[in-house]
């Protein structure tokens, strides 16, 4: 911190030339006019073609005060008259010139920085503060967070003297942070003051510290401006006097040194109709009344305030560069550097600017009630605005991709923590679950589909917590299925079902992004409020990390899943659906180990194909009855079929129940079958109705999950008798048979075929009926029969769904045991 230009001396040391401004003298002028005149200026009338150039704004100029003696150093512009500036100005696309790029290097020639870098936060609210409060009298102005002044129609009369006197003396209280939101009461902009979380004495402090440069700062301002001094060679040296500085140290210093005498101008303007002191120095200060001659002036001090709009807007942009974390950027690392690589030329403006506004009021002083507004000064100050709002076009680009940089880094930092999490052993689930979601210790995330209230996540303290993940396109008929075995559960105690949803992807879409849309909002309530189970109160609350690490690591991509943390936490199966799906509630607790121990006394039979998925099927079993489950939608083929087999088995003395189990993603034709059948009254059906959906469903989706969960124990079509049984049936299925059928005796023999095997040998019964002497005979004989008929043609198809990367890479066919090819199918089938 020790430097010599943050404190002031002790002995005043006398001023350098450079530093020595010569008094001004005044000059008379036409019309009452004045204007200073130092020993660095020339004094000569001028004339209507009279022009300078400026090499930097690329300004050609020229005075239209006819007959009017101005100060002209003679390394032109002046500070103190305006000039106009170029013919056009910079086109955006090149507006980083060679002419620029050596002012950059110009620049940076001046930067030595060697003073701990500070906060300039706190001053810089002050100076946002007193652009506020200081503004002309004709305009209501609110300054907005992040660097603007807006100027309205309505003038705030009256101002609470004990907030100004709170806000203005230091911007705080004892317990406080800096705000001054209270001071205005405007029901158009309401002011709230940047928030920057540090203490009272720390600003304070750095207030203090920065007093003694801003002061000689603002000296030199006045000093500089008044004496005509060439703007570029004023800012130059400006630049040099802050040569230790930051660069948005440099810039608020200056912007406060040009704040105060911007207050001062504006204080005496606001009391000098009310206060005799204010009067009196107004008076030898020879000032314009403002409020007589707001018409006159008020383009003026738009232009003003535009200008300083722009400014504070890159003053807080260099600022936010400064404060991007470099434990994820480094300040030297190649992305910092570049993106701000024209920080120095944007500071350059900046205090260029200032110099014009601070110009600009020095103009108004000596002028009285006929001060004339000049087109050259208006061009240059707007040309100025304007080469800001380039350069903040440009900051922002920067800033964005910095700051892009950044959450990618800190996301990635944040994802390998969520992975260490995961895969490490914990007391309970506390960390885990927290890890996953969004809360305070003292929030309620979870929402209880029971009791219709929010909890908080230690309800779900070492339990076994089964986590339904999927989109907002959940089928209803999974959830009917799923509440269902819900409600069936006799161990409610030891596991919990919270439903995530998982609705963007942290690969592809910004946080900013990923917010939900009205008709995203309404399904997520929908399925909620139909939900029995806990679930999280908002999608919003799932953490993009655990999204993340839910998509990369379980591989959820679309189709429901169901993941169990166990009361550790850790995963002990990745999707417990297909258990669920095949076990109902034996399946607890989930693990691989459970899941052998089921399978090891299953046999393939007509309850592990429909198990109690009809209350029927078992009283049919203990009546030793032959059971037929029939599938397709060929309604037809249905009719045809149906009949012969009543036909034969009446001939045959069989007792046959039929039930219709439709196909697989049921669709308008397989609701018109079930209608028909129950109508004609063809055989059973599940349920008349909309219920019959949920059983179809069901049904198949079971026999999948068989299929996947046997597949998950090590076994293959190969080796595994019911895994080729199953895999026949859902061969029967995806093909384009007109429908299957399968026959089993009580709880024993079973057997099955498709339509182009069935009805042959059902219509050639009458040469295999002496092998059926009794009713137990009836699908023991029907077996061989179909094992020794082969169509001269087949083509069969199987159909799985790629959910979770279970599919086999090679599967044979039922018909003649040949590998069959591998294709990918998408399908968006709306019957």
């Amino acid at each position: 911190m020790a430097n010599r230009n943050l404190l002031p001396p002790s002995n005043p040391l006398p001023l350098t030339t450079a530093e020595r401004v010569v008094a001004p003298t005044r000059a008379p002028l036409q019309s009452g006019v004045h204007d200073f005149v130092t020993d660095h200026s020339l004094i000569r009338p001028a004339s209507h073609h009279d022009q300078v150039v400026d090499h930097h704004m690329g300004a050609t100029t020229a005075n239209h005060h006819l007959g009017q003696q101005v100060a002209v150093p003679l390394s032109a512009p002046v500070l103190g008259r305006r000039q106009p500036g170029r013919q056009g100005d910079h086109d955006r696309s090149n507006f980083f010139s060679s002419d620029d790029n050596a002012l950059t290097k110009q620049i940076q020639g001046t930067h030595a920085p060697d003073v701990q870098e500070l906060d300039v936060k706190p001053l810089l609210a002050i100076v946002e503060d007193i652009m506020r409060l200081a503004t002309p009298a004709s305009h209501d102005t609110n300054l907005i967070p992040g660097g603007q002044i807006v100027a309205s129609s309505q003038h705030v009369e009256k101002l609470d003297d004990k907030a100004f006197h709170n806000t203005t003396a230091s911007g705080h209280d004892n317990n406080k942070v800096y705000d001054n939101s209270k001071i205005y009461d405007n029901s158009k902009v309401v002011y709230e003051s940047k928030v920057y979380g540090s203490t009272y004495d720390h600003d304070a402090d750095i207030v203090r510290v920065l007093a003694y440069p801003i002061n000689k700062i603002s000296c030199e301002i006045v000093c500089k401006s008044s004496a005509g001094g060439e703007s570029h060679t004023v800012t130059m040296h400006l630049l040099n006097t802050l040569s230790n500085y930051s660069w948005a140290a440099k810039v608020v210093i200056t912007f406060a040194a040009f704040a105060i005498n911007y207050g001062e101008f504006w204080l005496v303007e606001h009391l000098q109709a009310k206060d005799p002191l204010a009067k009196n120095i107004a008076t030898l200060k020879d000032l314009p009344d403002v409020m007589a001659h707001a018409g006159a002036l008020q383009q003026k001090f738009d232009q003003v305030l535009n200008l300083l709009n722009q400014v504070l807007k890159v003053t807080h942009r260099i600022i936010e560069f400064k404060e991007l974390p470099d434990v994820y950027i480094s300040h030297d690392s190649p992305e910092y550097m570049a993106a701000t690589a024209h920080i120095p030329l944007a500071v350059y403006w900046i205090i260029r600017s200032l110099l014009v506004c601070a110009s600009t009021l020095l103009n108004l002083i000596g002028s009285g009630h006929e001060y004339i507004t000049s087109t050259a000064e208006s061009w240059e100050i707007s040309s100025l605005a304007h080469k800001l709002s380039i350069i903040l076009e440009h900051l922002q680009t920067q800033f964005k991709n910095c700051r892009d940089f950044v959450e990618k880094k800190k996301e990635e930092d944040e994802y390998k923590r969520f992975v260490i999490i995961m895969t490490s052993a914990h007391v309970d689930n506390m960390k885990v679950l927290r890890a996953m979601f969004r809360s305070r210790e003292d929030q309620r995330p979870l929402y209880n589909g029971r009791t219709k209230t929010n909890e908080r996540l230690d309800v779900l303290r070492s339990k076994y917590v089964l986590l339904l993940i999927s989109d907002l396109e959940l089928p209803l008929e999974e959830l009917h299925i799923l509440n269902s075995i819900h409600r069936q559960q006799s161990d409610r105690h030891e596991y919990e079902v919270l439903w995530l949803p998982v609705i963007h992807d942290p690969s592809t879409t910004t946080a900013a992004a990923a917010a939900m849309t009205p008709m995203q909002e309404k399904a997520f309530q929908d399925l909620r409020n139909v939900m029995p189970w806990y679930s999280v109160e908002h999608p919003s609350l799932v953490e993009r990390v655990a999204i993340r690490y839910i998509r990369e690591y379980w591989k959820f991509v679309h189709m429901p899943m169901l993941v169990v943390l166990d009361p550790h936490g850790k995963p002990s199966n990745h999707d417990a659906l297909p258990m669920i799906w095949s076990w109902g509630t034996e399946a607890f607790p989930f693990t691989g180990e459970h899941e052998k121990y089921l399978w090891a006394s299953k046999i393939w039979n007509i309850t592990l194909l429909a198990d109690n998925i009809d209350a029927r099927i078992p009283l049919w079993v203990e009546e030793n009855k032959v059971i037929c489950l029939y599938g397709g939608e060929d309604i037809q083929w249905i009719r045809n079929f149906t009949r012969k087999a009543r036909e034969v088995a009446e001939a045959l003395h069989v007792p046959l129940e039929m039930l219709y189990v439709g196909k697989r993603n049921p669709k308008e034709k397989v609701r018109s079958c079930n209608e028909t059948i129950a109508k004609e009254r063809l055989s059973n059906v599940f349920a008349a109705g909309d219920d019959y959906y949920d059983y179809v469903w069901f049904f198949w989706v079971r026999l999948w999950g068989l299929w996947n969960s046997r597949k998950k124990i090590g076994m293959t079509v190969e080796n595994d008798v019911i895994m080729r049984e199953i895999l026949d049936v859902l061969a029967y299925d995806s093909s384009n048979h007109q429908g299957w059928a399968a026959f089993s005796w009580s709880n024993r023999d079973i057997t099955k075929g498709n339509a182009e095997k069935l009805m042959p040998v059902l219509d050639n019964y009458a040469q295999w009926a002496y092998k059926v002497d009794r009713p137990d005979r009836f699908v023991r004989a029907l077996d061989e029969e179909l094992q020794g008929f082969h169509p001269e043609h087949h083509c069969t198809r199987l159909i799985l769904p790629a959910s979770d990367g279970q599919i086999s890479e090679r599967v044979v066919c039922s018909e003649c045991g040949k590998t069959m090819d591998k294709f990918v199918l998408y399908s968006c089938c709306t019957d």
